[in-house]
């Protein structure tokens, strides 16, 4: 691989880690992004292919949990409503309310392209979610089988051997 490929490989894939570790607090898809930035970086890294398995299996195990029961099948479906009906105030951008207390200038910032990004974001998780109820919802066997795989991920990953 050239060097200004092998950089701009790496770029993508440290901006990724980094933007995902962020979503992990922030709203966004956070475990997809850092799992996307370690699988660009395992092109390249030992270490970063033994950390795949784990993440990945984590982020089944966290959409397993989404819908394992109704209610949270409920919470889950609500947020992509949220995140669709957040991107359509973006779009419809009405004036700020007079009990917002900053600057009008702080109302719905970023305009239409948080607005993409939102509704984008949203049929996202709604596709996650239907992905995940249908592999995981009433069936147990499944759960049971992720869950010996996280396990047999971590050891595999050797954590402290870096």
């Amino acid at each position: 691989m050239n060097a200004a490929k092998r950089v701009g490989v790496e770029a993508v894939g440290w901006l990724l880690v980094v933007a995902g570790i962020a979503a992990l607090i922030l709203p966004g898809p956070g475990l997809l992004m850092v799992f996307g930035g370690l699988a660009i970086l395992s092109q390249q890294y030992e270490w970063a292919e033994r950390r795949l398995a784990p993440i990945k299996f984590r982020a089944l195990k966290g959409a397993a949990e989404s819908v394992e029961t109704i209610p949270r099948l409920v919470v889950s479906v609500f947020g992509v409503l949220v995140l669709f009906a957040a991107g359509a105030l973006w779009i419809w951008q009405p004036p700020a309310p007079e009990w917002w207390p900053l600057s009008d200038a702080w109302w719905l910032p970023g305009g239409v392209a948080t607005a993409v990004t939102q509704i984008a974001s949203g049929f996202i998780a709604l596709a996650l979610i239907v992905y995940s109820y249908r592999r995981f919802h009433g069936d147990p066997d499944a759960v049971a089988k992720l869950e010996a795989d996280l396990e047999q991920a971590d050891a595999d990953a050797s954590w402290g051997d870096d």
